[in-house]
């Protein structure tokens, strides 16, 4: 099941915390989250699992910035989010996705017990302006059945800013 917006609002410094919060940003079954004005762009190519690749960052000013196609840019929401008992999930608003922009590859499935800012894997299929603040994403929240065991990575848990890919630790901690 998911939550509806009231339901969110209900339990919100419960099973949910969303920081900052406001009532505009509640939908029927989700809430709105806004783009920081930090991007994250890797410098290199071709990357590598194996290898923390090297990366810049950039800033969006309030007058935007143009992405361009065929470049991954990591940006993240402003604001920081926990989830317990629920399965965070987050999804590109439909205005977003008609002008061409993705908000995520892979990871738009959250775990139980995720704190933190979610990094976003921006990309568009032609050049787009992007403007920071903007309402990018909407988060929403499953039910669970079953036993509960809340999400502990020291990859991602607890991040404070926009995180490159660390597949490279499984690699390093012969996982692989």
């Amino acid at each position: 099941m998911i939550l509806t917006g009231k339901e969110i609002k209900k339990r919100l410094d419960k099973d949910i915390v969303i920081d900052p919060y406001s009532d505009n940003r509640l939908n029927p079954n989700s809430y709105n989250l806004r783009l920081h004005n930090e991007l994250v762009r890797y410098t290199e190519t071709p990357l590598d699992m194996k290898k923390s690749n090297p990366s810049e960052n950039l800033i969006i000013p309030e007058s935007g910035i143009l992405l361009q196609p065929g470049v991954l840019y990591l940006g993240r929401t402003l604001e920081y989010t926990e989830t317990h008992n629920l399965v965070p999930m987050l999804e590109g608003r439909s205005s977003i996705g008609r002008l061409g922009m993705y908000v995520h590859v892979t990871a738009g499935f959250g775990d139980v017990g995720f704190k933190g800012f979610w990094t976003l894997e921006i990309s568009v299929i032609q050049p787009l302006v992007i403007y920071p603040n903007v309402e990018i994403c909407q988060i929403f929240y499953h039910t669970v059945e079953g036993e509960i065991t809340e999400y502990k990575s020291g990859k991602y848990q607890g991040n404070k800013g926009i995180q490159t890919s660390m597949l490279y630790k499984d690699f390093e901690n012969g996982k692989y």
